[in-house]
């Protein structure tokens, strides 16, 4: 049967709307975090460190913790009821896009390291190194929006 005659339930569409929020909401975290990083480590007084703390605290425990978990919720119950109907289980590309969302995963709490190191050593790391780490989730998505949406056939 050809995917376009398939009804898809409301319930997966609802689940993949609030999915695109909460990833967007997640990505904007990830970007941003890193970003707060290169400016903490090239700040010099006391007053900018706690300003960076502060920010960095609510961005990391306030927008991509919940994020993070909308996305991985939602991408749950996606699989679960879309299996049926797009065979999710049986690609390659799948795969490779969750190893991505796990590695993601990593970031996110290597995010949360780095946030208290930053808090003990505000030149624990040059502003150069947060730039280069600052690219790693866009390099990430690139490719996830390519697999999700070309799905190739390795």
């Amino acid at each position: 049967m050809a995917l376009e005659t398939l009804v898809i339930p409301q319930s997966f569409l609802w689940v993949k709307a609030l999915h695109i929020i909460a990833i967007i909401c997640w990505f904007a975290a990830l970007f941003y975090l890193p970003r707060l990083f290169v400016y903490h480590a090239m700040s010099d007084d006391t007053v900018s460190h706690q300003r960076f703390e502060v920010m960095e605290r609510k961005l990391y425990r306030g927008i991509m913790w919940p994020a993070m978990l909308g996305t991985l919720i939602t991408g749950h119950f996606l699989v679960s009821i879309g299996d049926p109907y797009r065979h999710y289980h049986d690609a390659l590309w799948f795969y490779l896009k969750i190893s991505l969302v796990l590695f993601l995963v990593v970031y996110h709490l290597l995010c949360g390291y780095y946030r208290k190191q930053l808090i003990a050593n505000p030149h624990y790391k040059t502003h150069v190194f947060w730039r280069y780490f600052n690219e790693v989730p866009t390099i990430a998505l690139i490719i996830i929006v390519i697999l999700v949406v070309v799905k190739p056939l390795f």
